[in-house]
């Protein structure tokens, strides 16, 4: 019988796809990360994964399913990986995915560790995504519900993480999964869903980073496209791109955040139009059904988690870099989030946005 630690989050997801994973015959062990540091009231609500009341409701859940539950302390590796690096980025005016990031480093990383060190064979989530096993390599797949589809978030996973790691709700939608949770008695099944960033009180970015880092906010200028001074900013990590509320400008027309200067600290504000971009550069780049490309490939783009993907183009413009250019301008293409390109369902691959540009 192989053995399998489901990545339990004390919500609905993870709770299902434990019941279903012991329904499939898997030997099933709950795993539950113990990562958020000391910060005042430490993130404890129930629609937060992994905070103190979440461990409780996954602890409650492994009991009704009668199988084993650890809880790991992974705090180290999550300050490190996930809180420095969202920290890092805002500091240089980017906009960070630690989502992403945590999926890199701590899910399918530090906790997977953890679930060899006990005996697994494999590591599982909650997420609705589908893996499958192609031409020698492993795929990442969309899920059947396309209102709930994660894979967005999981493309930086590489062969090794594919080849052990089990997404059981890949077939499922999300009502489905909450009418499974209701016949199984689980009390979580009306559970809120967790949204935001987790280890953020009140889902305040901008408080948690003045509260706790305060020495990455210094003022600056807020500039126009023509460099022309138009008031000061509190710093580059209050603001994002495309952001019109809270500049404290009044121009007689709509005024937008077009980019973040982090060499001279500045604020640059302009007209909707000057918030599109023609294309924009990747790095870190990872790709799933193949090691690289060749030449110009037609893919489609997506640039944030809740928008859609585009038809573009890629190419690669230097190591681990690659150039993307859509078919049509696009709004706000934001430097520290992921691209991902997919053809159809099959997720190709992405990277972190480095620059976006504009073709003259």
């Amino acid at each position: 019988m192989k053995k399998v630690m489901i990545a339990m989050s004390g919500g609905v997801d993870s709770s299902v796809a434990a019941a279903l994973l012991k329904e499939e015959g898997y030997e099933v062990i709950g795993g539950t990360m113990h990562i958020f540091p000391d910060y005042e009231e430490a993130t404890d609500r129930e629609d937060h994964c992994c905070s103190y009341s979440a461990v409780k409701d996954a602890k409650r859940v492994a009991q009704k399913l009668d199988i084993p539950h650890f809880v790991f302390n992974l705090q180290e590796e999550f300050q490190e990986k996930v809180i420095d690096y969202f920290v890092d980025e805002y500091s240089l005016g980017r906009t960070p995915n630690p989502c992403v990031m945590c999926n890199k480093e701590i899910k399918f990383e530090a906790l997977h560790r953890k679930a060899i060190e006990i005996g697994c064979d494999y590591i599982a989530s909650g997420h609705y995504a589908k893996i499958e096993k192609e031409n020698g390599r492993y795929i990442l797949k969309k899920g059947l519900d396309d209102n709930k589809d994660q894979s967005y978030m999981l493309y930086v996973l590489n062969q090794e993480q594919l080849s052990q790691t089990l997404f059981p709700l890949s077939e499922y939608t999300k009502d489905e999964i909450r009418a499974k949770a209701k016949d199984l008695g689980f009390e979580i099944h009306n559970k809120a869903e967790s949204q935001e960033i987790c280890f953020v009180p009140d889902d305040d970015y901008v408080r948690f980073l003045d509260t706790n880092y305060p020495e990455i906010s210094k003022e600056g200028p807020i500039l126009d496209t023509e460099g022309n001074q138009l008031g000061k900013h509190e710093g580059l990590s209050h603001y994002t791109i495309g952001q019109r509320r809270g500049l404290g400008i009044s121009m007689g027309y709509p005024i937008y955040v077009t980019e973040l200067d982090y060499e001279n600290n500045a604020v640059i504000v302009g007209k909707n139009m000057a918030v599109f971009s023609d294309g924009l550069i990747a790095e870190d780049v990872n790709f799933i059904p193949f090691t690289d490309i060749d030449g110009k490939m037609e893919v489609e783009a997506q640039i944030r988690y809740n928008s859609y993907p585009v038809k573009a183009y890629i190419n690669k413009s230097a190591a681990n870099e690659l150039k993307v250019e859509f078919e049509e301008a696009q709004r706000a293409v934001t430097p520290g989030q992921s691209v991902v390109f997919y053809l159809g369902d099959l997720v190709l691959g992405g990277g972190i946005i480095k620059k976006s540009f504009k073709n003259s």
